[in-house]
C-alpha cells in the first residue's frame, strides 16, 4: 500500500521503518507547514497515517475524508471535536480508526482494565487511581491513553462518574496523576488501594516500535473498508 504520513516526528519515523519492514511504500512524508500539499498527497495515496498535533489533527482528518482517503489517527488532545469528525466521516466514503494508543500490549491492557473495573465494582473498600509517566516533550496531560483507561473504568465501575487531573475532587471522581520525566517512553498504571492491600496493573513501553507496528497493522486492516473502526476490530477482540 502507498502511505501518506501526516506528521513526521519521532512517531512518524518509527512508523516509516515499520512500513518499510512490512513491504509498503511511503509515498509522502508531510511535516509542519506542508498542509498545502496534503490534498495532492492524499489523491496519490492508498491511506494516510496521522500523527501530528492536537491543533492540526481535525483539519487533517477532514481533508482525508474530503479526499475519500482512509486514515489512521494517533494524535491525541483533539477529541472534544469527536462529533464533528464523525459527522464529516459519515458524509464521505472514507474509513477511519482513531486510537489513543496503537500498541498491541496497551490494547490488551485496556481489556484487562475493563474486566478489573467490573470485578472491583462490588468492592467499595478499594479506591482507584491512574498514574501515567511520559517524556517531557509530550504535549498533553493527562495522556490520551490515561483518559481512555479512565473512561473504561467509569463505564464499568458504578462508583465513578468522572475523572480529574492530579487530585480527587470527590469519592465519585477518578484521579489521574501525570508526571513528565525523560527518557520515559510511556508508563500507565492502575491502582486499587484499600487499608489492607493494593492491587496494581501496569504497562511500560520500552520504545516506540510497538506503537508504530500497531498503527501499520491498523492501516493494513482499514484498506478497502468504509466507516469507523477501532483497534478492537483490528485485533479481533470484539468477540471477547
Amino acid at each position: 500500500m502507498k502511505v501518506c504520513l501526516i506528521g513526521f516526528g519521532k512517531m512518524g519515523r518509527a512508523i516509516e521503518q515499520q512500513l518499510l519492514l512490512r513491504g509498503h511504500q511511503v509515498a509522502y512524508k508531510l511535516g509542519r507547514n506542508e498542509e498545502p500539499f496534503l490534498e495532492k498527497a492524499l489523491a496519490d495515496s492508498d491511506i494516510a497515517i496521522e500523527f501530528s498535533s492536537p491543533e492540526a489533527a481535525v483539519n487533517h482528518l477532514k481533508t482525508c475524508f474530503k479526499m475519500q482517503c482512509p486514515v489512521i489517527c494517533g494524535t491525541t488532545g483533539w477529541t472534544d471535536a469527536w462529533d464533528e469528525i464523525q459527522d464529516a466521516l459519515k458524509q464521505s466514503n472514507s474509513a477511519f480508526i482513531f486510537a489513543s494508543n496503537f500498541s498491541i500490549g496497551v490494547q490488551l491492557f485496556f481489556e484487562l482494565n475493563r474486566k478489573l473495573a467490573q470485578l472491583m465494582g462490588s468492592r467499595p473498600e478499594y479506591q482507584c487511581s491512574i498514574h501515567e509517566v511520559h517524556h517531557t516533550h509530550k504535549k498533553d496531560a493527562p495522556s490520551g491513553t490515561a483518559i481512555s483507561l479512565a473512561q473504561d473504568i467509569i463505564g464499568n465501575h458504578p462508583n465513578y462518574s468522572s475523572w480529574s487531573l492530579d487530585k480527587q475532587l470527590s469519592s465519585e471522581t477518578l484521579p489521574i496523576y501525570s508526571e513528565r520525566k525523560d527518557p520515559v517512553v510511556g508508563i500507565h498504571q492502575i491502582n486499587y488501594n484499600s487499608t489492607i492491600d493494593t492491587l496494581e496493573i501496569k504497562h511500560t513501553a520500552h520504545n516506540r516500535d510497538g506503537f508504530a507496528l500497531g498503527a501499520v497493522l491498523a492501516a493494513e486492516f482499514l484498506i478497502g473498508k468504509r466507516g469507523n473502526f477501532t483497534m478492537r476490530d483490528v485485533l479481533g477482540l470484539n468477540s471477547i
